[in-house]
């Protein structure tokens, strides 16, 4: 009997696929569903210009059939030197990996068309893939499909992706594949989405001391084993997280939406506000938390406030956060909730769902977290 077909496939298939498509592809395995695009619009670029009427001087088209100035994303951005730099993207799938230097201030990516599933940025490293070169494994850091350094950078309405699935390395221990890094600060994803199973999007800094703000607002990010991790100062508004099904495992729990790893000197980790959380897995077999303390800075004090959000019936209410490490129990972490709803979201045991009161809650907000930076206006 073939495994259940994960949503991720479906997604991927993009919006404006006939229903035809994705009828045929629901009777298709998950293993066998490629990360790929919809067919995009005759104007490849949309209202955003084209090579021969460019948005400003300084944009960049790419486009995978070669009606841009480039057919691969990296060599956009190999070719985007200074500043301000736009690239815009035509609907397509770009099976590569891309890396984007912490020069780059203040860089912008367009998807052109106005549903981020046409446009999708795409790999399948995970960190147990030995290298081409023989020198080792790819790690965490180095499965990563994008990897983006800069400050100042905002992404709107792309896909991010990384398709590995664990049955390409049976047994391997190294299953963290991740679909985008980011490290800068004042990083600002809109109406994007995140697609991986474990590590999918890690929201990180570029180091112990650096502080980076980062604003999602309407995305979408799905996977099963700490999806969304890191030790940024990240704010999810109105973003929709997703639990995957396990066909590898028989009982719960089957994984962790977020593992923060907050430096201890952060008075800011990860806030969620507005947002829901829903599973194709059975009831129950999510924890909604977990704190990484990495060996890299054993003094982390993860963070995470989730408030006025809708958790769904996958997440384990009556214990929604557990340790990840001996020696650094969740308790002793920074993990709270305020208003959440839905049946994830059960107060059965007290002590197990920390609460801010209305007092603490108001310290828990966008603009506390984001201070002198104001995202939110721009985010449509």
């Amino acid at each position: 009997m073939s495994p259940p077909v994960s949503r991720r496939g479906l997604l991927l298939a993009g919006a404006s696929a006939a229903t035809a498509t994705a009828l045929a592809l629901a009777a298709v395995p998950a293993q066998a569903v490629p990360a790929q695009a919809a067919h995009g619009p005759r104007r490849p670029f949309g209202r955003y210009g084209s090579p021969a009427d460019r948005l400003t001087p300084g944009t960049l088209y790419v486009h995978p059939g070669g009606a841009g100035d480039f057919t691969t994303v990296q060599a956009a951005v190999t070719a985007a030197t200074g500043t301000g730099r736009v690239l815009v993207l035509a609907p397509g799938t770009y099976r590569e990996t891309v890396s984007v230097d912490a020069d780059r201030t203040g860089m912008t990516w367009i998807g052109a068309s106005r549903d981020a599933r046409d446009t999708v940025i795409v790999h399948n490293n995970a960190a147990g893939t030995p290298k081409p070169d023989g020198s080792g494994n790819h790690g965490t850091s180095g499965s990563a499909t994008t990897t983006v350094r800069p400050d100042g950078f905002t992404a709107r309405r792309i896909t991010f992706a990384n398709d590995w699935l664990r049955s390409d390395l049976p047994g391997t221990s190294g299953t963290q594949a991740v679909a985008l890094k980011v490290q800068g600060d004042r990083s600002a994803f809109t109406h994007c989405r995140f697609l991986g199973h474990q590590d999918t999007l890690y929201a990180d800094s570029l180091s112990l001391d650096t502080f980076a703000r980062q604003y999602f607002s309407h995305c979408y990010a799905e996977g099963d084993v700490d999806f969304v991790f890191g030790r940024a100062t990240a704010v999810f508004e109105h973003c929709h997280f997703r639990t995957l099904i396990r066909p590898d495992l028989t009982g719960a729990p089957y994984g962790f939406v977020f593992a923060p790893s907050t430096a201890g000197a952060n008075p800011r980790g990860y806030l969620v506000t507005r947002s829901t959380i829903s599973s194709e897995a059975p009831d129950g077999h999510y924890k909604l938390a977990r704190p990484w303390v990495p060996s890299s800075d054993t003094t982390a004090r993860p963070m995470l406030t989730v408030r006025d959000t809708h958790l769904g019936p996958g997440i384990d209410a009556v214990t929604p956060y557990t340790t990840m490490a001996g020696g650094h129990p969740w308790q002793d972490q920074r993990f709270a909730e305020y208003r959440n709803s839905g049946p994830g979201a059960v107060v059965t045991v007290p002590e197990n769902r920390p609460q801010l009161t209305r007092a603490q809650a108001a310290a828990h907000t966008p603009e506390t977290y984001l201070g002198d930076w104001h995202p939110r206006p721009t985010a449509k």
